[in-house]
């Protein structure tokens, strides 16, 4: 398989899973002195992930909790943001300049900051109240943050139970998808790698790994045009522009907002013959319950789409570390 390292893979989320008895300390320090509520803060695809921990919690949690776009909030500011706010962050480089200005503005208001930061040495990591250095598997950090919260408050009995079947099949489970996913993301590659215009559709937790796959993979990363809308959306402008030839993507995930998802998928056959529904139903994780499918299926997708971008790469030859202009000059 292409650029694929089963025991890298299998480490970097064990890994991650690794980090949570450091994430509940501190969440649970947290809840200790008392918050008033929490931020979520991002930009780019760290943004994405934000909208990921927010519709995450929002239907299962009581906690006052709301997403910010970093340049937004440095901006236009958000009057919720103060003294009692925890503001949680993740940044690769901890440098981007957007959530440098996000992190002064948030402590300034009064909040206190939770970072993953990749690079302990790094800016950021140096001015956040909390800090975790680990790299990758962004999705996955958060959630287990917003589950600690959750416990805490009373909102996540079987926290335990999640967790253990987490912590012995998640990351074998993941590896067994991309396997799986393989021969599809072949076959999407070469059908799809040199699309003049992609659209992706979804929902739920699938949403903000659709908006950061359009953009921070098909976009940034293979100069690949591309547009994201949510599967709420679809059915309110876009289906419009649809024809037979149109190339969409539809993520269907396992959460509450699967049918927003499916009632898309079913339209789709009726006007366009250049679809794919990508399901994360069709991949199966030994020991993984049903009833926890749904609050990992953005883990699922991205397995999937793993797959996609190593055969575009290789079609395209383009390495996906090359940029035209992102941090290449001043903007």
């Amino acid at each position: 398989m292409l650029k694929f390292d089963e025991q890298k893979q299998l480490d970097s989320v064990n890994g991650a899973l690794a980090l949570r008895s450091r994430i509940e300390e501190i969440v649970d320090a947290i809840c200790a002195e008392g918050y008033k509520n929490i931020c979520w803060l991002g930009i780019g695809g760290t943004w994405a992930s934000a909208l990921q921990a927010e519709v995450h919690m929002k239907e299962k949690s009581a906690i006052e909790l709301f997403s910010e776009n970093a340049a937004e909030y440095v901006t236009t500011g958000n009057k919720r943001v103060g003294k009692g706010t925890i503001v949680i962050l993740s940044s690769v480089t901890g440098s981007t300049i957007e959530m440098v200005e996000g992190v002064k503005k948030a402590q300034a208001d009064g909040a206190k900051v939770f970072g993953f930061i990749d690079k302990a040495e790094a800016e950021l990591a140096k001015m956040v109240d909390y800090v975790i250095s680990y790299p990758a598997n962004e999705q996955l950090k958060f959630f287990m943050v917003a589950d600690r919260f959750m416990k805490n408050a009373g909102e996540f009995e079987d926290y335990d139970e999640y967790y253990a079947e987490m912590d012995a099949h998640l990351a074998q489970g993941l590896v067994d998808v991309e396997k799986a996913a393989d021969a599809f993301g072949a076959a999407y590659a070469e059908k799809h790698c040199n699309d003049k215009l992609h659209y992706f559709v979804g929902a739920g937790n699938q949403y903000g790994s659709t908006y950061s796959y359009a953009m921070c993979y098909w976009e940034e990363q293979h100069w690949l045009r591309t547009k994201s809308i949510h599967s709420a959306e679809f059915f309110h402008g876009m289906l419009e522009v649809i024809d037979k030839d149109t190339p969409v993507t539809v993520f269907v995930g396992e959460d509450s907002q699967r049918r927003l998802s499916e009632r898309v998928a079913a339209f789709l056959p009726k006007v366009c013959a250049n679809y794919t529904i990508i399901d994360t139903k069709d991949y199966p994780i030994k020991g993984i319950s049903e009833k926890y499918r749904g609050s990992i299926s953005h883990l699922i997708s991205h397995a999937v789409t793993q797959r996609i971008d190593a055969h575009i790469e290789k079609i395209n030859c383009h390495p996906m570390e090359i940029r035209r202009y992102y941090r290449q000059f001043d903007y």
